[in-house]
């Protein structure tokens, strides 16, 4: 097996070239372990033979005592990295802002969440329930009133992401395609919808990114949202207004998250306390 270079990295794993240009390895860090990518690997395969848009999961691998997955390697940008070329283009010719990856990303969504699947879990409330609990930022009576929200809402049983935000999303060839299914479960697509408004309202840009361009973000994330969700409910008939509630309980879940930075996390705890306050 030949190992080629690294071409990418998130929270949990780093995605390396694999044996030809066709294929990725997705190597675990170690804060996740083999049945984590087993579970990664069996709900990507489900996602494939529904002839959704994902990339082709090829078998479990190990590197360097490194358990992995080999994927069929897509080539495209992720949604977060043609956000930041789109605005850092519009700091210099000032053309208008284009919201088409996001209707893409909105009707990607749409489709996946009209599906059921039986042999999907069907633990979305009881994982996201375990990731309130672990955040050490909320008290135990913050946690208590989180859960009771939770709990409180309406029980679905469609395909759910699970982690559904810009750096999941693969814009290839004017499609949209959406990888990293380890959190996939039958359950409530609010969720995921809710996980990708509150990436778009409460990032923190890259310190490197170009004051302006993050001028231009901040003046058009509420456009952003509004644009993902008039064609989201376009396509489905899912409003705004539906997933609102579902914005306290995944807000509380990003908590326990490896993958944003210290202040990303007050910002988005002190939004919780406002909302709870209310």
């Amino acid at each position: 097996m030949k190992m080629g270079r690294k071409i990418g990295e998130g929270a949990n794993a780093e995605v390396f070239e694999w044996e030809n240009n066709n294929k990725v390895i997705k190597l675990a860090k170690p804060n996740i372990d083999k049945s984590d990518l087993e579970r990664e690997f069996r709900n990507n395969l489900i996602m494939w033979n529904l002839s959704l848009p994902v990339p082709k999961p090829f078998e479990i691998a190990e590197f360097n005592q490194r358990p992995g997955i080999v994927y069929e390697r897509v080539y495209g940008k992720t949604l977060r990295e043609r956000f930041f070329e789109n605005l850092i283009s519009n700091t210099n010719n000032h053309t208008k802002l284009d919201w088409k990856d996001v209707r893409l990303t909105a009707r990607l969504l749409g489709k996946i969440h009209s599906l059921s699947h039986n042999e999907l879990p069907n633990d979305q409330r009881d994982l996201l329930k375990k990731q309130i609990l672990s955040v050490n930022k909320l008290h135990e009576e913050e946690k208590k009133s989180v859960i009771n929200k939770l709990d409180c809402l309406p029980v679905k049983d469609k395909v759910c992401h699970g982690d559904a935000n810009p750096n999941n999303i693969i814009i290839s060839n004017g499609e949209a395609l959406l990888i990293d299914w380890m959190n996939a479960a039958t359950g409530n697509p609010e969720a995921d919808l809710a996980e990708f408004i509150i990436m778009i309202r409460y990032a923190i840009l890259p310190p490197e990114t170009p004051q302006n361009a993050v001028r231009i973000f901040d003046n058009n994330r509420e456009k952003i949202i509004k644009a993902f969700m008039d064609e989201y409910t376009l396509s489905t008939g899912t409003t705004y207004e539906e997933v609102h509630p579902w914005v306290i309980p995944i807000l509380a879940r990003k908590l326990s998250s490896d993958g944003i930075i210290e202040e990303e996390k007050e910002l988005l705890l002190n939004e919780i306390k406002r909302r709870l306050e209310k």
